[in-house]
């Protein structure tokens, strides 16, 4: 079973989009987390049972800084959390899913991550992720 663990929104200025979701969602930042290995700084937001993540690139070789440059800020993705995300990647190869990585990768929020390729998913960029 999948629950939607988290959006991924895609910011230029994260200080200033940090600002505006503090006020929109009435709640603090849970954290700011770099990924290094992906480029990225993200910041959590707890709406309900769901988070809000914030992305900001940290270079321009980052997945996050080419995506800006193509589209606007905005949702990048939607995360969905499973039990075991090595069971789920090969499950959803199997109903032909594009995995984008073959093996699951360190992301923040202490989570192992895979993403699954938009063009199998109605344009949507899919995230599956198990809390290590």
């Amino acid at each position: 079973m999948m629950k939607v663990d988290h959006i991924g929104i895609a910011v230029k200025d994260l200080d200033a989009s940090m600002s505006v979701y503090e006020k929109l969602l009435n709640v603090s930042c849970d954290k700011v987390e770099e990924v290094a290995s992906e480029n990225v700084l993200t910041a959590f937001f707890q709406a309900g049972d769901t988070k809000i993540e914030l992305l900001a690139a940290t270079n321009e070789d980052s997945a996050i800084a080419k995506y800006l440059t193509k589209k606007p800020e905005g949702i990048h993705h939607i995360a969905f959390e499973v039990e075991d995300i090595y069971l789920e990647i090969n499950r959803l190869k199997k109903e032909g899913f594009t995995p984008l990585s073959q093996e699951p990768k360190k992301g923040a929020d202490n989570k192992l991550i895979c993403f699954f390729h938009p063009k199998d998913t109605n344009g949507v960029l899919m995230e599956i992720c198990q809390s290590v």
